[in-house]
């Protein structure tokens, strides 16, 4: 590379590997071959391999929460169902890689947490400015995250089509 690479990049890079690789993959001699600098340039940036999966999973609560949130309220007067879509229709193979590494590491295990709640929360507040009862937003905010947890988790993507009907289904047994 003719550039030198920030922090950023490595975090990026992590993210990909992450994604395609799992966990596992995550260490600073494979990760430097593959963007074709030292591994010099990744402890100029982190002091340990410790320090760049904290800076991994520091940006994927970002992108998965904080990113999608800051999308949806901004493009949406129906956040829910913008928040639905864009949830249930992305690829999803970074969630499953973290959810995995937190099977196996206490600081992706307090990532996902964190995660967790943070989305969690933002559904309840949703639900609960659609009129429902905070017991009730509650309720009905764990049961779809527990639907997306399902999805996330699950096989192969479903076609646009089937999976557009059964959103649609999900909002109206929310609605109910």
């Amino acid at each position: 590379m003719t550039e030198q690479l920030s922090a950023g990049d490595w975090t990026k890079e992590g993210l990909k590997v992450l994604a395609k690789s799992g966990f596992t993959a995550l260490k600073a001699d494979p990760l430097a071959k593959a963007m074709g600098v030292s591994r010099g340039s990744f402890y100029w940036h982190f002091a340990d391999l410790a320090a760049f999966h904290a800076a991994v999973l520091k940006r994927w609560r970002e992108i998965a929460a904080e990113q999608i949130i800051a999308d949806v309220e901004a493009a949406s007067d129906e956040p829910l169902k913008m928040l639905l879509r864009r949830s249930f229709g992305a690829r999803l193979d970074l969630e499953r890689a973290v959810r995995n590494w937190a099977a196996f590491d206490a600081a992706a295990q307090g990532a996902v947490r964190a995660i967790d709640r943070r989305r969690l929360d933002y559904i309840e507040e949703l639900l609960g400015t659609r009129g429902l009862t905070p017991a009730t937003a509650q309720a009905r905010a764990q049961i779809l995250y527990w639907t997306f947890l399902g999805f996330a988790l699950s096989g192969p993507p479903l076609p646009a089509a089937r999976l557009q009907a059964l959103l649609d289904e999900l909002l109206a047994m929310l609605a109910a």
